[in-house]
């Protein structure tokens, strides 16, 4: 019997370090599990009939070894009934370190009587002596297995960029030889994967039932073609540009098809299959085993797992096979499908999804950024790492602090009783209407209008007259920030380029004088005339949004401002953005969008989400994370109003855009113009929204209405007084819970360019409060903006003075000192920058740069270097990496580098497109203007409507809500 101790004793020791520092999903691993519980147990029932025989004569040291292998048997044979989930983890690790300090005492023990060693057998010291020595041979053994555990496989699995961006879209995932391409998607084994795999998330319902309730849900589930508004957008491009481009699309979108090479045939034909209806499942994301790089595009590689079948099983006795063993030992099927990434470099994970681009092979022109919801959050001050933003929340947050909130849950997966929600909540209102899912519906609605963001009716002035430009032309100086060559994007850029900032407006188009002003409108009783004309500012201010508002694909929603008055008669006097037909219709095309407006080649809109056509960018009108937007209103009251006007704005969200909805429902081609053709760079046809709606998903009950969620809304009242009547005196109230307004007002007129209204509203955070630096920093940005250093250092020096750490204090001093070519001193500052935020990638540019200009190229190189560390594509580091190496003589180098400057770089000449558009469309062109007033739409009583919907190629100038407009919404 003790033979077979001996020999249990090794054999469980060698299986239990294999499992625990080697877990892997694979059969020599599992069958080293099973080996270790059956030796186990058998070692328990040796010890029950044996113990007190092998305890007869033994040292103390022995017997407490014994004791400790017996105890930590014991407990092992627990945990084969209850398995070694989470919440069985402080069982499972007594029982480890009750097995090795008994197994290191007893060793100690035996050592002090074996032949050739046996040294002070009986000696209390030198047994205690060896006791120590082998228990800290068990600790230092212990500790190296949690190490070989841990270390390499968090190493192997973290998303790092490589040195240099691809030249070419060629270049990208598997190449144009690929089975995928041009998505960047590849597979570990470089093959395909069936289209089953994709589809068996009911497989994890077993363990998992909240989540893949939650998943059921989401918009997650409906990527694929049991979403009309894409199916009918892949449908139109592979009419359009043919299949291989759409696979562009595929990666992301539809697993089941594109893996398994379905995706290869019309698209039409395998849409109404389950894996056509599967959209993403859990074995989707789950199953990345490596995202190369925070380049988007679905840069990531895909594990099709060995055992994968055993779980997906129809045969009940497998299934349970599997999942005893999986309850058993869950480690290796957490390292299949939770990978370390997924967990501490969330963003980044959801950046090979969320972030995209396109080429030649896609759009048959060039490289473009599509839509990027990581860059602005990387760049921003949500997730602590820029460090020139406007606020900061109060600890850094990423993607799934908003969209994977926690909920209650008994799943295998939950940590102290809660999971992170499945359901994704975000914007997508059109998918849970059409589905008639109100859960979801209600969660994403409560998403949208929990203080994402706010709306303040802020200010009012009258009319001034026109004026010419206050300011000297001797005195305009050049800015501190030297204007850099912009990235080619159908986005917004924000704080991830020194491009974003604004440029600044002519004084003739600055905002009323903060002396005019009557603000807040809630602190103070503001009064307008009969006859009187005056203008409204609202700010809008992204509070916790981690990424620009709107997000996502911001070509293919209606979000937008809405603000009305209507006097004590009950009579409407002015409303702007109003939804024609009672919301059911398109937006008011004068309103103030919060969008991005492409065209394609011939100037048609780009609104049948075909991205790849695009040409030039009308505008991109979002909101930074973290900042504010100022919309100006020109209210005109009537002779005969009321005594009192109501006033509300309301930012509204509409998923997704009317036009776009009938579009993908019921759309035709009108045969009355047989002659208008389509190629890959424009589409002149006319669309008739006469189609069969039932033929689509969700669209059994005709074309949709969707719902128009207010995110936010503020009212204020304005007395009425005679026409005769003085002009009411401005009155300004400076409350110290009013800084933020003000320093929210200041910022949107900030990033419109008026500088001069946003130096007297940020001059006002000073007055409420002289000791808080946000007020002085911010005006710092403004003289900088304006190229003023002697007034920026002086503001920036009160900054400073307040908080001496504060980091865009000093990097908005190091551009003072650059201009003024003190070059060591502004690097010293913006050294103190990068000890505080190492991943601001403008700062590292800006660092580079002056010491370029140094001719220091070799440490130039490493500061661009880290640039491209955060961003491979980052526009102005390539550019100086070009330069640095021709410095050096490099010019292969120089000339790799240049080539991805040219890649990324802006084709200014395109926007050439947006002229004849843009006399065409004057409410667009308004809106494309960075300082620009809206006006009320016409409120005559409204003219039936048509019986049908068409288009056709110009829109009147006229801002009325037009419904027979090609490509309008």
């Amino acid at each position: 019997m003790k033979r077979a101790v001996a020999i249990l004793l090794p054999v469980l020791f060698l299986t239990a370090a294999y499992i625990y520092v080697w877990p892997t999903a694979s059969v020599p691993y599992f069958a080293a599990v099973i080996v270790h519980a059956l030796g186990g147990v058998a070692l328990v029932v040796l010890l029950v009939l044996a113990l007190e025989k092998i305890l007869v004569g033994a040292a103390p040291a022995t017997k407490g070894g014994w004791f400790l292998i017996a105890f930590g048997g014991t407990l092992g044979v627990m945990l084969i009934f209850t398995g070694t989930r989470r919440t069985e983890w402080p069982l499972l690790y007594v029982h480890i370190a009750a097995c090795v300090v008994g197994a290191a005492l007893i060793l100690a023990d035996w050592m002090g009587h074996h032949r050739g060693y046996a040294i002070g057998v009986h000696h209390p010291t030198a047994t205690l002596l060896r006791c120590t020595f082998f228990l800290a041979v068990a600790a230092v053994a212990s500790g190296g297995a949690y190490w070989l555990r841990k270390v390499p496989w968090e190493r192997n699995h973290r998303i790092e960029n490589p040195s240099i961006a691809p030249a070419s879209m060629d270049n990208e995932g598997d190449g144009p030889s690929g089975p995928f391409f041009p998505s960047s998607a590849q597979t570990l084994h470089h093959g395909q994967i069936p289209a089953s795999y994709f589809m068996e998330s009911q497989s994890c319902e077993r363990c998992h039932s909240d989540i893949y309730k939650q998943w059921q849900s989401s918009a997650h589930h409906f990527s694929s073609f049991n979403n009309a508004w894409y199916r009918k957008s892949i449908e139109y491009m592979q009419d359009v540009v043919g299949v291989k481009p759409s696979k562009w699309c595929a990666g992301c979108h539809d697993p089941a098809l594109l893996y398994s090479g379905m995706f290869d045939r019309p698209i039409r034909e395998v849409e109404d299959t389950p894996p056509g209806q599967a959209g993403l499942g859990c074995m989707m994301c789950h199953s990345i085993a490596q995202v190369k790089s925070t380049m988007g595009q679905a840069d990531f590689e895909l594990e099709y797992p060995a055992l994968h079948k055993l779980a997906a099983s129809k045969n009940p006795i497998v299934r349970r096979v599997h999942d005893y063993l999986t309850e058993l030992n869950p480690e290796p099927h957490r390292r299949v499908f939770l990978k370390p990434f997924m967990r501490t470099q969330t963003a980044e994970f959801c950046s090979t999804c969320h972030k995209v681009h396109l080429d030649v092979p896609v759009n048959h022109y060039r490289w473009t950024r599509g839509f990027n919801d990581y860059d602005n959050w990387q760049a921003s001050g949500v997730g602590w790492q820029g460090a020139r933003s406007f606020y900061y929340p109060a600890k850094p947050m990423a993607c799934p602090d908003c969209h994977m909130p926690a909920e209650k849950s008994a799943d295998a997966g939950a940590i102290a009783g809660a999971v992170h929600s499945h359901r994704f909540p975000a914007a997508n209102t059109a998918l849970p209407f059409v589905n008639n899912d109100a859960d979801q519906l209600d969660e994403t609605t409560r998403f949208l209008t929990d203080k994402e963001l706010s709306v303040d009716i802020f200010a009012i002035s009258p009319e001034a007259p026109e004026t010419k430009s206050k300011t000297n032309p001797s005195e305009v100086r050049a800015p501190a920030v030297a204007s850099t060559p912009g990235i080619e994007t159908t986005f917004a850029v924000g704080e991830e380029s020194a491009a974003s900032a604004p440029v600044a407006a002519p004084g003739s188009e600055s905002a009323a004088e903060i002396s005019q002003l009557t603000a807040p409108l809630d602190r103070s009783t503001a009064s307008v005339r009969r006859d009187g004309t005056y203008r409204l500012d609202v700010v809008v201010r992204t509070r916790k949004m981690g990424h620009f508002f709107p997000g996502g694909t911001v070509d293919a929603f209606d979000c937008w401002l809405e603000l009305s008055a209507t006097d004590d008669k009950g009579r409407a006097i002015f409303w702007s953005g109003r939804a024609a037909d009672d919301g059911k219709g398109p937006v008011d095309p004068g309103a103030h969008f919060y969008r991005s407006l492409l065209i394609d080649s011939h100037g048609n809109p780009i609104n049948k989400r075909n991205a790849w056509s695009a040409r030039a960018t009308v505008y991109a009108h979002l909101i930074p994370p973290g900042a504010a937007d100022t919309a100006h209103f020109r209210l005109q009251i009537p002779p005969d109003a009321g005594d009192r006007i109501h006033v509300v704005a309301k930012l509204n969200y509409r998923k997704f855009a009317w036009w776009n909805t009938q579009f993908s429902f019921a759309s035709t081609v009108d045969p009355a113009h047989k002659d208008a053709t389509t190629t890959p760079d424009f589409d002149d046809r006319r669309w008739l929204f006469t189609g069969d709606p039932p033929k689509v998903p969700g669209g059994v009950k005709g074309i949709p209405i969707l719902p128009i969620v207010v995110v936010a809304q503020n009212a204020i009242d304005l007395n009425v007084l005679p026409a005769k009547s003085p002009e009411p005196s401005p009155a300004v109230q400076l409350n110290s819970d009013d800084w933020t307004r003000w320093n929210d007002y200041g910022i949107g007129l900030f990033l419109q360019g008026d500088l001069t209204g946003a130096a007297a509203a940020f001059t006002k955070v000073t007055q409420i409060d002289p000791k808080n630096p946000e007020g002085w920093v911010n005006l710092g940005r403004v003289r900088v903006q304006e190229g003023n250093l002697a007034a920026a250092r002086e503001v920036l020096d009160r900054s400073l003075a307040l908080r001496p750490d504060l980091a865009r204090a000093h990097y908005f001093y190091s551009r003072v000192l650059r201009s003024e070519g003190q070059y060591d001193e502004a690097a010293g500052h913006l050294r103190e920058v990068i000890k505080q935020y190492p991943r601001d990638r403008v700062v590292h540019d800006d660092l580079g740069r002056i010491l370029f200009l140094q001719r220091r190229y070799i440490d130039a190189i490493a500061e661009f270097q880290s640039t491209l560390a955060i961003d491979p594509e980052d526009l102005e580091a390539n550019y100086n990496l070009m330069l640095c190496y021709t410095g050096l003589n490099q010019s292969n180098r120089a000339a790799e580098f240049q080539k991805r400057y040219l890649r990324f770089k802006s084709d200014e000449a395109a926007q050439t497109l947006t002229g004849p558009y843009r006399r065409n469309h004057p409410e667009d062109n308004l809106e494309r203007q960075p300082i620009h007033e809206h006006v009320s739409e016409p409120l005559a009583p409204p003219k039936a409507a048509p019986k049908k919907y068409t288009t056709s190629r110009a829109r009147p100038s006229a801002p009325t809500a037009q419904l027979t407009t090609k490509g309008s919404d």
